[in-house]
């Protein structure tokens, strides 16, 4: 490895970091990283950082540039996705230009834009305007990384990391006694930590009927970062009286149904401040989870977390939809029959290497985890 591609995957590494900071919070567009680095008399220095901003805009190169200033000028800009090159209502100089005309002179990236109408287009413009480019540095991590605008705009639905938490001997929950306490509580902690990374949270009714949950971050500073909370309800059962219905003025909550779901329940909901969303019911009755992730990607959701349960998790990845498993388990053991976390058909899938590979294992506190990632 040359020291210009060793500088190169240092710098591109800090920028995908740097980018991961503002994950859950740029949907519709993808959290890129940017850095912008200069020659000095003091040798090579980062003049910048920038990342996509909440709601997408500014881009991630244009913040980081925009920091920059005049010290951009010949300079270098590495960053994350190729810069987009076409013009849109809402930001009317595209980043090509914004990088050509900031005076840089070479950029690097890390992967092409997947979209195949401007894919390519942009590097195509920045060496017409006699700028160096460089890609395809750390490409598969920033492949990862943008998963889920990758996955929206080649597939049009939004990455999906199904999470399940399991006692020593396999179990989400008691038979009987309804659902315990599984985590510890580094383990919670981290489960918060990952719904701020995410656009949208994603549980299925059955658990809302059973845990009443919040859905929320709650974590010190981090009250702002809680996502959407998407409730996959076929018939409209969810309570009035819950918490995430007397909260959805406070924190976005929508509600996905079947069209045959009853219309007087749906105005309830929308009056207490409930969006309520239909899709098509698939032959067991229940929602099509499918249709239900590319309504979400319309509506720009590009990142889902699912701690749906097991009968979710097992039907998202029988269906081809689950991106990302993560089984937490605990050391204490239920000692009782049990609801198992991690069912049969979605074990066999786990364990197939052509379906799944096992991308990080370690601790958290005093539980351990597992983290698959579902093969391209």
């Amino acid at each position: 490895m040359t020291d210009q591609s060793a500088r190169d995957r240092a710098f591109m590494q800090q920028a995908l970091d740097y980018g991961a900071r503002g994950q859950g919070t740029t949907w519709p567009n993808p959290c890129v990283g940017a850095i912008v680095t200069r020659d000095t008399p003091d040798g090579l220095v980062i003049v910048a950082r920038g990342h996509t901003q909440i709601g997408g805009r500014p881009h991630g190169e244009a913040n980081a540039l925009d920091r920059a200033g005049e010290a951009a000028v010949g300079g270098t800009l590495y960053v994350t996705l190729e810069p987009c090159s076409h013009r849109t209502i809402r930001a009317a100089t595209p980043c090509v230009e914004r990088t050509i005309l900031a005076g840089v002179t070479r950029v690097v990236a890390a992967m092409a834009d997947p979209n195949p109408l401007f894919r390519g287009l942009g590097f195509a413009l920045l060496r017409t305007a006699g700028l160096k480019v460089t890609t395809g540095v750390l490409e598969a991590q920033a492949q990862r990384t943008h998963r889920g605008h990758v996955l929206r705009v080649t597939q049009g639905r939004p990455m999906v990391t199904f999470k399940v938490a399991q006692t020593a001997d396999g179990f989400a929950g008691t038979a009987s006694r309804g659902p315990i306490a599984v985590s510890c509580p580094a383990a919670g902690a981290w489960v918060h930590l990952q719904r701020a990374h995410h656009d949208a949270i994603m549980l299925g009714i059955g658990s809302v009927l059973a845990d009443d949950p919040m859905l929320t971050v709650r974590l010190p500073g981090m009250a702002n970062r809680s996502p959407v909370r998407v409730i996959l309800d076929s018939a409209l059962r969810l309570p009035l009286a819950s918490r995430l219905v007397r909260t959805a003025r406070e924190v976005p909550l929508w509600v996905i149904a079947t069209e045959a779901a009853p219309v007087e329940q749906e105005a309830r909901l929308v009056a207490a401040g409930v969006e309520v969303m239909r899709v098509s019911a698939g032959a067991d009755g229940h929602l099509d989870l499918a249709e239900a992730l590319r309504l979400l990607a319309t509506r720009g959701i590009t990142r889902v977390f699912s701690e749906g349960g097991p009968t979710i998790g097992e039907k998202l990845a029988l269906a081809g939809l689950a991106d990302e498993v993560i089984v937490s388990t605990s050391p204490q053991a239920l000692g009782e029959p049990g609801v198992v976390a991690v069912r049969s058909a979605l074990a066999g899938l786990l364990a197939d290497p052509d379906l799944y590979r096992l991308a990080e294992a370690g601790a958290i506190g005093h539980d351990r985890f597992e983290r698959y990632e579902r093969i391209a």
